[in-house]
């Protein structure tokens, strides 16, 4: 059975998708997303989480979570996984990560679809030149989610 939970910002709503086991999708959304009845612990504990995340500044997260994807989409996801709070990459050195260093566009295409926002930290993703580049949750939240991690202390969105 599939359920859904929401969970709210300072840079607006989460909607959180899932089943009693695993979370599949977690999607930033300006309006507030419906809440499934009789929801499983697990929405409890990842909503605990994010408390820690935004407002304690921690991260803390082990709630098991399942994105679909291709199996590149996997492999990058799972070495966006392996940056650390508070850190930054480039397209480039993620590419470098996966073995791949001339797949730099086909890095930031999966990256781009990463279906479990914070918990599968794509906003740590950023350009060579340091600056801002594309996030499907929108620059603003990046930026807004880099600042709460201490990652980047004076981002230019434009």
């Amino acid at each position: 059975m599939n359920f859904r939970s929401n969970y709210f910002t300072k840079v607006g709503w989460l909607e959180i998708d899932g089943n009693e086991q695993y979370i599949t999708s977690i999607t930033f959304s300006t309006n507030e997303p419906e809440v499934s009845d009789n929801l499983p612990l697990i929405y409890e504990k990842l909503h605990r989480q994010l408390d820690d995340y935004f407002i304690a500044h921690t991260w803390n997260f082990d709630v098991p979570f399942r994105p679909k994807g291709t199996d590149f989409q996997l492999q990058v996801w799972s070495e966006l996984q392996k940056i650390n709070f508070g850190e930054t990459i480039s397209y480039k050195v993620l590419a470098q990560r996966i073995g791949n260093e001339k797949a730099v566009r086909a890095v930031a295409s999966a990256n781009g679809k990463n279906p479990i926002a914070i918990l599968i930290p794509c906003h740590r993703v950023i350009g060579k030149d340091g600056s801002l580049t594309g996030y499907s949750g929108g620059l603003n939240r990046k930026k807004f989610l880099l600042q709460l991690e201490g990652g980047c202390h004076s981002l230019e969105l434009f």
